[in-house]
């Protein structure tokens, strides 16, 4: 059985632990840059936002999948992105 915590994670809008573009944990007073098309909402996730590891990212013509070896795989295509 495949893990969907991640899934999960981002379906309920859990707030995130590790920042999904930079992989930075998020804590308070600390500032995290990003690139414009990151703050525009345009880039696919690049960390897992429970754990901060690099995930597998595959962006296609029609939105994207991610993959954190261990909390599972999200697709674009669930949280309604393109």
């Amino acid at each position: 059985m495949e893990n969907d915590e991640l899934l999960i994670a981002m379906l309920t809008e859990q707030p995130p632990v590790f920042h999904p573009n930079t992989g930075q944990r998020i804590e308070e007073g600390i500032v995290i840059k990003l690139s414009p098309s990151a703050r525009a909402g345009l880039e696919a996730p690049r960390y897992c936002q429970i754990c901060g590891r690099r995930m597998v990212v595959q962006v296609r013509p029609d939105g994207w999948d991610a993959k954190c070896s261990r909390h599972g795989v999200v697709d674009s295509a669930y949280l309604g992105q393109r």
